[in-house]
């Protein structure tokens, strides 16, 4: 509760107190008070807020301005957000198997001392990226995307794989592992000779789905992906696509197509016409938008500056301020070596 309680210390004293602390000669408000010793000592409000501004008071301050900017700005989403947080959470209970083992890893990989703080902390992460990424769209130009649509817009493929996995555990030495990637290759150029003196490509590439594939997902629909694009499936599947693309309507890859899964062959087995450019819009911009997000490590940053000085955020205390311009050039530089 460490970070939520300084944090809640903070707000307490930015605000106007609570009447029922005991002042100082000089008016202010004392939180701590000595009876004993030469002379009565007392800890003021305001020499609390000092300490707390100088050692958590930027990452307070920072998380308030965030906090209230983007539940401002994106409404509609913040239900999302939470959901999303507390589902991850949630998955994480269940991988640990209980709340002692993952809070003790908390503890040791983050600065939160209880799970809901780390939650908590989640939750405006979730916003952080949603900003990020409408962000990011509002700079994708209009001729941007009838570029995109003109020069890489597809239509969709119908295709049918199968998938050879290596067989790779984490206690194999680097050697053993690369034998494992090798039989994989090599079972799976295996399948592709035997799809090369077959008279019915299609009906034996069924048959060796049953034999072959490790992708239980679509193993008991003979290796059928569906139709599929660039934006259907995740990035783990681009380079599968690319290959799909270069090949023809009732043909197979001749050669094996390597992902980060494992190693394909592909059947392309039909396909349809490039959607228009409307109903393609808004898939491409998102598209072009984390491309751009890619390109520049400044953006995360930059959209975080951008949100805050549209609500015309002013930090009026001149420590906070200066230490608040600090972080951000600090941010700016790490991002532009990294």
């Amino acid at each position: 509760m460490k970070k939520r309680f300084l944090l809640i210390l903070l707000c307490v004293f930015l605000l106007c107190g609570c009447g029922k602390i005991p002042k100082l000669a000089n008016g202010e408000e004392a939180v701590i008070t000595f009876s004993k010793g030469d002379t009565e000592h007392k800890i003021s409000a305001n020499d609390l807020y000092k300490e707390l501004k100088n050692n958590f008071g930027l990452e307070a301050t920072v998380k308030l301005i965030d906090t209230y900017v983007l539940e401002t700005e994106f409404k509609d989403y913040t239900e999302t957000a939470k959901k999303n947080a507390k589902n991850f959470v949630e998955a994480m209970l269940e991988s640990y198997g209980s709340e002692e083992e993952l809070l003790d890893d908390i503890r040791y990989y983050t600065n939160y001392e209880t799970i809901e703080a780390y939650q908590e902390y989640l939750y405006t992460s979730y916003l952080q990226s949603h900003a990020l990424e409408e962000y990011a769209k509002s700079l994708v130009k209009d001729e941007e995307i009838e570029k995109y649509y003109k020069d890489e817009a597809k239509g969709d493929v119908e295709v049918y794989h199968i998938l050879i996995t290596p067989q790779v555990t984490s206690t194999m030495t680097d050697d053993e592992k690369k034998k494992a990637d090798e039989d994989a290759k090599a079972k799976a150029e295996e399948v592709i000779k035997k799809l090369n003196d077959a008279s019915d490509k299609l009906e034996e590439f069924k048959k060796l789905v049953k034999e072959y594939t490790e992708d239980d997902a679509t193993k008991d629909k003979d290796g059928n992906l569906g139709f599929i694009n660039y934006d259907v499936l995740g990035e783990e599947y681009d380079e599968l696509l690319d290959a799909v693309y270069k090949i023809k309507d009732g043909e197979y890859s001749k050669n094996v197509v390597k992902t980060e899964l494992g190693y394909h062959i592909i059947y392309r087995n039909s396909s349809k016409e490039k959607d228009t450019l409307e109903n393609l819009k808004d898939s491409i911009k998102e598209k072009l938008a984390e491309r751009k997000i890619s390109a520049d490590s400044k953006m995360s940053v930059n959209s975080m500056k951008y949100y805050r000085e549209l609500y015309n955020m002013e930090i009026v205390d001149s420590e906070l301020k200066r230490q608040y311009g600090i972080y951000i050039n600090n941010l700016l530089n790490s991002s532009e070596t990294n």
